[in-house]
């Protein structure tokens, strides 16, 4: 339980995706124009997130890994289907991102109008597609952390988009110098924030 806690805290503050490997940049910057929307795309990629890296550990470790089919049968556990990795962790994370993009427009088309062309772009969101590939490297011992692993990566790229969003609402009644409106202060903001975080690296968690 220690372990998944840590896990969990570590994939928030430490390793996250937006400031320590720059994952999903694309999405972040253009939709973090103001908390509302920031919000309910970090809820949408937490849920993608919580749900696509346990299913796909599950892959991984019971039909993917060299003798994962043995459970199956003892003859197939020399069977290695590893190179099938990518394109069954794609089709799984295209699969979950439909579903959510089915539910936000059944349910919150204001959200759905507003977030636009991102929300089904979760899915080649490299912050999702980088969680199961860092799953892969980090070979966690059973599903408990692979999914606190995928919630805390979820909370951390919302934690960076709503603190984003927050201060370019703020920066909207600010001086800012006209070379650096827009796209250029929002890099600089985003560096510092990466700077501030690296504060974290620090803690034995």
């Amino acid at each position: 339980m220690e372990n998944v806690v840590s896990i969990f805290v570590r994939s928030i503050f430490v390793d996250n995706m937006i400031f320590a490997y720059f994952l999903g940049m694309c999405s972040y910057l253009a939709v973090s124009k103001n908390v509302k929307t920031s919000m309910g795309l970090g809820i949408a990629v937490i849920f993608v997130l919580g749900v696509t890296l346990p299913v796909n550990y599950l892959l991984e470790n019971y039909v993917l890994k060299e003798g994962a089919l043995a459970w199956i049968s003892p003859s197939l556990k020399t069977l290695d289907l590893s190179y099938l990795a990518f394109i069954l962790f794609i089709a799984v994370i295209a699969a979950i991102t439909q579903l959510v993009e089915m539910v936000v427009e059944k349910f919150t088309p204001a959200l759905y109008n507003s977030l636009g062309i991102f929300l089904p772009l979760i899915a080649v969101n490299c912050a999702i597609m980088g969680g199961s590939l860092f799953m892969q490297q980090r070979a966690f011992v059973n599903i408990a952390e692979a999914t606190s692993y995928a919630l805390g990566s979820g909370v951390g790229w919302l934690l960076a988009i709503v603190g984003l969003a927050a201060i370019r609402e703020k920066m909207a009644y600010s001086n800012v110098p006209a070379p650096l409106r827009g796209l250029g202060i929002a890099f600089i903001i985003v560096a510092l924030m990466s700077m501030a975080f690296m504060s974290f690296s620090g803690l034995k968690i």
